[in-house]
């Protein structure tokens, strides 16, 4: 076996455990040390550094360092049309729901990480109203501040977009020429559909207010424990309007919160009413 450039000892791998499931809610398995080692390995390259334990001692001190740390052990994996069989559900939804409300329909896409899940959002919607500005204000979120630049320019390799109906693609994406090519961009109709901010799920104080008709949250919980996922849906429950819906991942359920949300459709759920969860 190769020897690790940097010594990384189980009180190292421990303390990094211990520091993002404080900080970001985020529960590392045990099987992931050496995803963790090889992630944080660069950052000790990057300052310098001879050691683990040096490295988390000044990135206590240093605020610029937290950030590229959480970056580091952040996973952003995510597509165009993703799991898509919430997309037609997601389109009739927002119809119904324009012909109950006169305010535009609010969706949010919390752990939206380089934006191909915002955007799609945008272009469902655009298709459901035939309008290139439907009555819609998507807001997407990441504790990723780098993805989050990336995702507001939303500029990607074209090999992002190869699953994509060739009609959408021509409809909803320029293509790059010259040193550009190979590259799409989101036209930028659908751009500013979209409003992009940092966000900790497990932060304090959310600096945002319901209500929204709409909240995807998907492949997000699993980096949890059971606990956050339930305080994560309280904090999400009282957000939302009695008729909206929360939009999870393949591989989430929410058997341990029955009472504050239902199971609509696959991986589909709505908000269970307060006097309905008394009286059930």
């Amino acid at each position: 076996m190769r020897q690790r450039e940097f010594v990384f000892t189980d009180q190292d791998f421990e303390r990094i455990r211990s520091l993002i499931y404080t900080h970001a809610g985020i529960s590392l398995s045990l099987t992931k040390r050496d995803m963790v080692y090889s992630r944080l390995a660069r950052r000790l390259r990057a300052n310098g550094m001879t050691s683990f334990q040096v490295y988390l001692d000044a990135l206590m001190e240093d605020g610029a360092e937290w950030e590229e740390f959480v970056n580091a052990l952040t996973t952003n994996l995510t597509a165009f049309f993703r799991e898509s069989h919430h997309f037609p559900v997601l389109a009739e939804h927002l119809a119904s729901a324009r012909a109950r409300v006169e305010r535009p329909l609010r969706i949010w896409s919390a752990g939206c990480s380089t934006g191909e899940e915002p955007y799609t959002i945008a272009m469902t919607a655009i298709n459901a109203f035939g309008v290139w500005n439907p009555p819609v204000r998507i807001l997407a979120t990441d504790l990723d501040s780098q993805v989050i630049r990336q995702a507001a320019q939303g500029i990607y390799h074209s090999d992002r977009v190869s699953k994509v109906p060739e009609g959408d693609v021509k409809r909803f994406f320029l293509r790059g020429f010259g040193s550009n090519a190979g590259m799409v961009r989101m036209r930028p109709e659908v751009r500013r559909l979209v409003t992009f901010r940092t966000l900790n799920l497990l932060g304090a104080a959310w600096p945002l207010k319901g209500p929204f008709d709409v909240i995807f949250c998907r492949n997000v919980l699993i980096y949890f424990d059971k606990p956050t996922q339930y305080r994560l849906m309280q904090r999400f429950h009282q957000l939302m309007t009695p008729d909206s819906l929360l939009f999870v991942g393949h591989s989430e359920s929410l058997a341990h919160a029955t009472d504050l949300f239902r199971l609509r459709g696959k991986t589909i759920y709505e908000p269970v009413r307060r006097s309905q969860s008394l009286c059930e």
